[in-house]
């Protein structure tokens, strides 16, 4: 198993140009966004000395002499991530080019290519046009428990009467929209925009749409509306919970700008017509779309076509939220997934194997007559008797429906809506279906998988791969609990150490800041922060594990971005959330008295313990709680210190201290165990950095006995132990032990999962058995932090402690026994980070990749022999740590 480096050939070669921007709600709509690029070299220990960025107008204007936005001159610097621009202000509806050259160690380099970012519309008033769309249902809709409600679909011509120069169109269309321009897509994006609390904020986005408007003659958009979530999934069902925002609608703002220097706004107004009697029938994401070809209107979406008989639009009112450019990625189709088998198993009933339990929908190719109606059902799983389990769904219908035109070959897959499923049931297809007839779509946001990891033990490999497909799904422009069930939603529990692990698979950073700004828009005037946000569910139920995700995720994006933004926009209501939990719920002794759920999901003693058994069982724990507390009050004294606020610093230090000795006395045991002795009873405390240095021992053999002796090996925690499991094992020189957990295939452990079948994670370690009312097959919660295991821990890629990033990092993998390999990558904000290690016979084989502008500690094992050789010479004896700067390196110990 080799591993692949990135191409060093060239002396400096600048790759990669890019711009991250700041944090919603500034994001596109910020006057002076940061600026990153990546170096490669084919020289070891490069580093950048000096940049000089030229930001213009034009491309044409990108000259030292010419760039007519910031030209920055030489700057001594080594910073080449988060690079502020120092220009001029910035007006709406801007494109700003640039590009940088820099100076290394190693020589200049020649001028990048060039890349840029756009400017939106900073104020409202920006906004031309207004609110249209229909605020009711029509004669063939209902809006009841199981709304029916079709796509609403509204056009507009406009002559275009010169040379167009540039176009751009600005759309905001809830709960989904499809933009069409002269009878073409606009974009590749789907389910757009991401979903927020529609009250509180709404996302537009912005489209380059110059290539499809004509010059000198008339041109057509067309628009589709579908319901998404604002228009509730669930209508007039318990309204003391699950909010409703009205009826889909739709603004719209296009700027064209003319070769002669003009320009002119197409926006919406009643002046555009509009239909919601079109073929989509019904959209919603519980439970399929309905489509009947028969009503589509051919060329709707292009001059000429005869609206004769559709309404004028109607303004409507806007939504309440403020209105901000949406900068995390929009989901999009990421690739296709071939079924594997389809078997007939009634009359014209087949069910089709997609071989992966998968997000997203099935495109059909069919022919047959008018008015065959052909109907695909989803599921997860299957019965003894080959039929789809659907219990697990609960009261999701989970049905797509297609109704032919009776055209040849008619191909058709849904637009707004998704299903999590491995099988689907196929009924009323004309003829004899086969699987060419059928190709699944993966659709997620539209982020790149940054990480590569792989070890010689096929079960690790293959959990991992599950972990992917359950993570990838379940990105639906805010990360959900799962993607097949009426339930759907942000919980925030489900990631908090989780997406650490995350990141290190996915670019996933602009998704988790916009979800750090839908937990902030969900926090209560008195400071409460709900356990699902957005807040599609009203549940405020006041824990500290499951709101306290908002602070580790932030802690999370600013140690692996280095974008300390992060924490000076959330630090205050940060800091308002703790304070609620404090006054409301600290008692007199400094305990948290205050928890909801415990260690959710606990695995039962056996799997026939838990057959049939509801897994929905609330433990209060003020153990958890309290731990929890003060691992938070650790936290915020990081954060403090970052953003200078050093009275802080010390107030939450001084209240560690009191939280940490009021835990000491009510629940440790001088026998060595803490609470009930529970697996995660002890972690906590131990992970917190909570127990005294001479007792430190004894609690961790605790642990172990636990697992090696109650538990024959295995884990017993839920959703909060398993989170600081794996770590706290490696951390007290027990990987052996965490590498048992992490390969078991007997229950409970992840593995078992694959065992029985899995193809994604299981929301319960006892899925296979527990009541069906709760047992999703594609969850992430119980993770933990297992990835984070993967590659800080198996791979040994971690942040440095002095300089968050990876602007520095460390490099020190466990060479665990029982492992021949592991090899890992990690593209960081600098570029490649790469560990590869082998075991042949005695001796290890370790090789390294450094980016350019980036240093890395190098931890070798002590345990080594007294001959370490770096690339083919020998290290002083002893040297046990070595400081790397860029490049490819070689150990062999």
């Amino acid at each position: 198993m080799g591993m692949s480096f990135p191409n060093a050939e060239g002396n400096i070669d600048l790759i990669d140009l890019k711009v991250e921007m700041l944090s919603n709600p500034e994001g596109i709509d910020v006057q002076h966004p940061k600026l990153s690029w990546k170096i490669s070299s084919s020289e070891k220990g490069t580093y950048q000395e000096a940049y000089q960025i030229l930001v213009a107008s034009s491309p044409e204007l990108l000259s030292p002499g010419k760039a007519d936005f910031w030209n920055s001159g030489k700057i001594n610097s080594d910073a080449n991530v988060n690079v502020k621009y120092q220009g001029g202000e910035l007006d709406s509806d801007t494109k700003c080019y640039w590009k940088v050259k820099i100076w290394t160690n190693h020589g200049e380099s020649e001028w990048s290519e060039v890349s840029y970012w756009s400017v939106g519309l900073l104020y409202y008033k920006d906004w031309k046009g207004r609110w249209i769309g229909f605020d009711r249902a029509f004669p063939w809709e209902e809006v009841s428990t199981f709304p029916t409600l079709g796509a609403r679909c509204f056009r507009n011509e406009f002559g275009v009467k010169k040379e167009v120069k540039s176009a751009t169109a600005y759309i905001i269309g809830l709960g989904l929209y499809e933009l069409r321009i002269n009878g073409q897509k606009v974009g590749d994006a789907v389910l757009a925009p991401s979903p927020t609390d529609y009250t509180e904020n709404v996302k537009y986005n912005a489209y380059d749409v110059t290539n499809l408007i004509d010059s000198n003659r008339d041109n057509a958009v067309g628009v589709v509306l579908g319901n998404g979530r604002y228009f509730t999934m669930r209508q007039n069902y318990k309204p003391y919970k699950i909010k409703n925002f009205g009826f889909p609608k739709l603004l719209f703002h296009l700027v064209i700008r003319y070769a002669d220097g003009s320009k002119e706004i197409i926006y919406s107004s009643d002046k555009w017509k509009g239909t919601a009697d079109g073929p989509i029938r019904n959209n919603n994401e519980y439970d399929g779309e309905f489509y009947d070809a028969n009503k589509e209107f051919p060329g709707w979406d292009q001059i000429g076509f005869d609206d004769g008989s559709w309404l004028q639009a109607e303004y409507v009112q806007e939504p309440r939220g403020d209105f901000e450019a949406q900068m995390n990625e929009n989901m999009k189709v990421m690739q296709d997934v071939n079924p594997v088998t389809i078997s007939k198993i009634e009359n014209d009933r087949y069910i089709l194997d997609m071989g992966q339990n998968m997000v997203g929908w099935v495109q059909m190719t069919v022919e047959g007559n008018k008015g065959d109606t052909v109907k695909l059902r989803f599921a997860e799983s299957l019965e003894e008797d080959g039929e789809l389990f659907m219990t697990n769904l609960r009261d999701a219908k989970v049905t797509d429906t297609y109704i032919l035109k009776g055209a040849d070959k008619e191909t058709w897959a849904p637009k707004f809506t998704y299903h999590g499923f491995r099988y689907v049931e196929v009924s009323g297809f004309p003829g004899e279906p086969e699987l060419s007839d059928f190709v699944g779509k993966m659709v997620y946001d539209d982020i790149e998988t940054v990480g590569h990891f792989e070890t010689s033990d096929k079960t690790i490999n293959q959990i991992y791969q599950n972990a992917w497909w359950g993570i990838a799904g379940n990105y639906k422009g805010m990360p959900v609990d799962c993607p097949q069930r009426n339930e759907r939603q942000p919980w925030l529990g489900d990631r908090a150490v989780g997406a650490h692990g995350e990141n290190y698979v996915f670019d996933n950073s602009r998704l988790y800041k916009k979800w750090l700004e839908d937990i902030r828009l969900s926090q209560k005037a008195d400071g409460s922060i709900p356990d699902v946000a957005p807040a599609y569910w009203r549940y405020y139920s006041d824990n500290m594990t499951w709101p306290g995700t908002y602070l580790m995720i932030a802690k999370m994006l600013f140690d692996h971005t280095g974008d300390s933004c992060v924490v000076k926009q959330h630090y205050p209501a940060m800091k308002k959330w703790l304070g609620y939990m404090a006054d409301r719920y600290m008692d007199d002794e400094y305990i948290l008295t205050k928890d909801s759920y415990g260690d959710w999901v606990v695995p039962p003693p056996s799997i026939e313990a838990g057959t049939g058994q509801n897994a929905d069982v609330k433990r209060p724990s003020e153990l958890i709680s309290t731990a929890y507390y003060y691992h938070f009050m650790e936290m915020m004294s990081q954060f403090a210190g970052i953003i200078g606020k050093e009275d802080d610093v010390s107030a939450y230090q001084a209240l560690k201290q009191k939280v940490g000795a009021a835990f000491q006395k009510k629940f440790y045991h001088e026998e060595g165990y803490y609470g009930e002795n529970k697996m995660t009873d002890n972690l906590l405390p131990l992970a917190f950095g909570m127990v005294k240095e001479e007792d430190r021992q004894k609690v961790f053999d605790h642990i172990v006995e636990t697992i090696e002796v109650k538990n024959n090996g295995h884990l017993s925690s839920g959703l909060i132990g398993t989170q600081w499991l794996m770590r706290t094992l490696t951390d007290f020189g027990r990987a052996d032990l965490a590498l048992k957990l992490a390969s078991n295939r007997t229950y409970p452990s992840w593995g078992y999962m694959i065992e029985n079948g899995a193809t994604t994670i299981w929301e319960l370690w006892h899925g296979n058995v527990a009541k069906a009312t709760m047992n999703s097959q594609n969850h992430t919660m119980l993770l933990g932090d297992l990835l984070v295991w993967y590659y800080e821990c198996l791979a040994g890629i971690k942040p440095g402690k002095d300089s968050p990033g990876f602007k520095t990092l460390l490099l020190a993998p466990e060479f665990v026994e029982g492992l021949d390999y592991v090899n890992a990558s990690y593209e960081s904000p600098y570029g490649v980070i790469g560990s590869y290690w082998r075991r042949k016979g005695k001796k290890i084989f370790w090789e390294v990749i450094v980016p350019v502008n980036t240093t890395a500690k190098v931890a070798l094992p002590t345990s080594a022999s007294k001959k370490i050789m770096m690339d083919g010479e020998a290290l002083e004896t002893g040297e046990m740590n070595v400081v790397l700067g860029s490049g490819k390196y070689e150990f062999v110990f």
